[in-house]
């Protein structure tokens, strides 16, 4: 170090001793001339617009099993009422648009909730409706009122790069407005079991317990993404931490407000990803995009002209940087949306055309067969695991069918206690018995009760 290099970093010391003194505590406002940096203006702007989110779920509090028979408890004149107890859960969520009251967070942090409520910034406590939820991409929309809100502007999220400045903000164990800041450590990461359809920001600002359904912002307060899981192999956080990137989260959040549910259509093809020797085969320059498997006879990509062996290359004009990638794109397509592909066959470069079709589109409203199951769409029973079932489809969230506990994939065995043969089936006993009181559903590999009081 010269003498002059000495001189300068003594004069910096100075002015910054000189900067505390006058302050009394705290750093100058400036150094040399030039501003400190500093993150508070920007979240000035941003924090008013995250909230606070707690859930009530009402759980049956299990009790001895001699009181569960009923000539127990008729004999000793015990009520027939069950006890409860009430489960809290805590998350974040952040408001996207003040005019509507519309809250954005996970549905992992609402799932099974009985009553929602979202603290302001002001510390005004409001009760929440749900307007829907999408457990496949785990974002929910929530509606507050309308007053006094702020919301976050929503960036473009396929702009983001690795390296790229953000901020974490929520309530990480209770402690409401904490700001955690980093970089964006990855882009698309899939595979890692979390949701069905994965996309992941991948960035080391801290995320923990409570972070769930906030705010990943630039450096420019505008929304990125949406705080949703880490990687914590001790339980803690290693800098780890997992975002869904906002243009998913405003696709999913527009077919919510809009049906109340996700209308995912079907395509019918089946792809893989690309090997080193397979893209060599097929003449794929980079070996970039989805090989073609099967193609199901009659679908609309069997209309659109796609053929196995095809290499699919890029969807509406995004690059498909792989199969997974390929069916999350698909997964944010609307039923009837126009799918425009750019695929290479046989070493050349071709186009296509098709749509998105209903997968449901032969199912018939509930409510045409009961008032009980208004909201939901059912089909004619089939078979499946040698299990006889009548499948459910879209179900809209706070409809008759959904307070009835039915969710899209179910599949109907029993209706008030009996087996049904089909929908005229589920009309009759419905009609009969003049209210719905039980369902027997097969959801995934279960076998579930669901009962009414």
């Amino acid at each position: 170090m010269n003498f002059h290099e000495a001189l300068r970093r003594l004069g910096c010391i100075l002015l910054l001793l000189s900067g505390i003194a006058q302050a009394q505590a705290g750093l100058p406002a400036a150094v040399e001339g030039q501003p400190l940096p500093t993150l508070a203006p920007m979240l000035e702007r941003v924090v008013p617009a995250v909230v606070n989110i707690s859930t009530v779920t009402r759980i049956e509090a299990a009790d001895h099993p001699l009181l569960r028979d009923p000539f127990f408890r008729h004999f000793f004149d015990i009520p027939q009422q069950r006890q409860r107890r009430e489960g809290n859960s805590l998350g974040s969520g952040i408001i996207v648009d003040a005019k509507r009251g519309l809250v954005l967070s996970n549905h992992h942090v609402i799932a099974k909730a009985d009553e929602i409520r979202v603290t302001l910034h002001d510390g005004r406590t409001l009760e929440a409706t749900l307007i829907g939820s999408d457990p496949e991409t785990d974002v929910a929309v929530l509606r507050i009122p309308a007053e006094g809100l702020g919301a976050l502007p929503l960036a473009d999220s396929d702009q983001l790069r690795v390296g790229d400045f953000v901020v974490a903000i929520g309530n990480p164990f209770g402690l409401k407005q904490t700001v955690t800041s980093g970089i964006v450590s990855g882009l698309g990461r899939t595979g890692l079991g979390i949701e069905g359809y994965e996309n992941f920001i991948q960035t080391d600002a801290s995320i923990n317990p409570g972070n769930s359904g906030g705010p990943l912002v630039n450096l420019r307060g505008e929304l990125v993404g949406m705080n949703t899981a880490i990687l914590a192999p001790g339980g803690g956080n290693i800098g780890i931490g997992f975002a869904i990137p906002v243009n998913m989260t405003r696709a999913i959040m527009e077919q919510l407000v809009e049906f109340g549910t996700v209308r995912r259509g079907l395509f019918g093809v089946s792809v893989q990803d690309l090997t080193g020797e397979l893209a060599s085969a097929l003449e794929v320059p980079d070996g970039d995009g989805a090989l073609v498997t099967s193609v199901e006879d009659g679908s609309a990509a069997h209309e659109a002209g796609i053929k196995t062996g095809d290499v699919i290359r890029a969807l509406n004009g995004k690059p498909v940087r792989g199969a997974t990638d390929l069916r999350n794109q698909f997964g944010l397509l609307r039923v009837g949306e126009r799918v425009d592909l750019e695929l290479i066959r046989k070493g050349r470069l071709r186009r296509l055309e098709g749509r998105v079709a209903d997968p449901y589109a032969d199912f018939l409203p509930g409510e045409r067969i009961a008032p009980s199951l208004e909201g939901a769409v059912l089909g004619e029973l089939n078979l499946q695991d040698n299990i006889p079932a009548v499948p459910v489809g879209t179900v809209k969230a706070d409809s008759p069918a959904w307070h009835a506990g039915l969710r899209e994939g179910d599949r109907i065995i029993q209706v008030n206690g009996q087996r049904i043969g089909g929908l005229r089936d589920i009309a009759s006993v419905l009609r009969k018995s003049k209210r719905l009181y039980s369902l027997r559903i097969q959801r995934g590999d279960d076998l579930i009760l669901l009962t009414r009081r």
